[in-house]
């Protein structure tokens, strides 16, 4: 039970109140007085203590959440420094499978000029006009007579097979067998399209241009001169078609003419 006691005539500063406390099953009471001046420090002190801790929670539990997201992102970064590692080394690595490839280039004689049916390696870059870096000046004569695979393969459709209108030969060979260049000649077009899928036309000059379809990979772009024999790109089934074969044409004015009056299958 409270009770005021000694209020002030002139203000409330002078008042207090009195707390009595009773315990349970005794007969002895405690009273304990407090001025309504400390009470009203206390309450304010009370309120700015809860304000202060609810403030304090509040910031607490974001910070909190971002402490347990440090060991994550700890474990990012370490997998970002090793994934970097392996760039460099992968880096390390092209550059001397690079520097092998060229030394192999030089032992077979890449920049001479080609004779046979000797292949030359795809250029292993080329320079900013689209030349090959290793063409040959003096192979510009119009001749278009190299058989343009690697391999034999079997030739399964030609110009005159009694079917519907075919504009060259089709000869299935494994995938990725080497596409060769049928003659030295500059690349007109290297791109694709929904029949003959990645493709090659080379101009040989003479009014005279070949065609190499279904590629897997092309080692050529437009505008790129190229040495007979050269490796143009890998064979392949890309476009329409049902298996890895070479579509192989020859134009003559635009106009396709059959391959096999200018090449020998081997």
């Amino acid at each position: 039970m409270s009770s005021p006691e000694n209020a002030g005539r002139n203000g409330d500063d002078d008042r207090h109140l009195t707390i009595i406390v009773v315990p349970h099953g005794e007969l002895d009471t405690r009273s304990f007085v407090i001025s309504y001046g400390k009470l009203k420090v206390l309450v304010v002190a009370g309120v700015a203590s809860l304000l202060a801790f609810a403030i304090a929670l509040a910031f607490f539990f974001p910070m909190l959440a971002q402490g347990t997201q440090v060991p994550a992102l700890k474990r990012q970064l370490e997998e970002l420094a090793a994934e970097r590692a392996r760039v460099v080394e992968l880096a390390r690595d092209l550059a001397e499978v690079e520097a092998q490839y060229e030394r192999v280039r030089q032992m077979l004689g890449a920049d001479a000029t080609v004779n046979g049916d000797s292949s030359v390696l795809p250029p292993l870059r080329r320079d900013t006009t689209g030349t090959s870096m290793n063409d040959d000046p003096d192979a510009t004569a119009s001749v278009v007579d190299l058989w343009p695979l690697q391999v034999s393969g079997f030739i399964t459709r030609s110009v005159n097979d009694g079917r519907s209108t075919h504009t060259g030969v089709d000869i299935a060979v494994p995938a990725n067998s080497y596409i060769r260049a049928a003659g030295p000649g500059t690349v007109r077009v290297a791109g694709v399209d929904d029949v003959y899928g990645q493709y090659i036309v080379i101009d040989h000059g003479g009014d005279l241009e070949s065609v190499y379809g279904h590629a897997s990979r092309l080692y050529v772009t437009a505008g790129d001169r190229v040495l007979r024999a050269e490796v143009i790109g890998l064979s392949g089934s890309t476009g329409r078609s049902t298996a890895p074969h070479l579509h192989f044409e020859i134009r003559r004015g635009g106009k396709a003419v059959d391959p096999l009056a200018f090449v020998r299958q081997p």
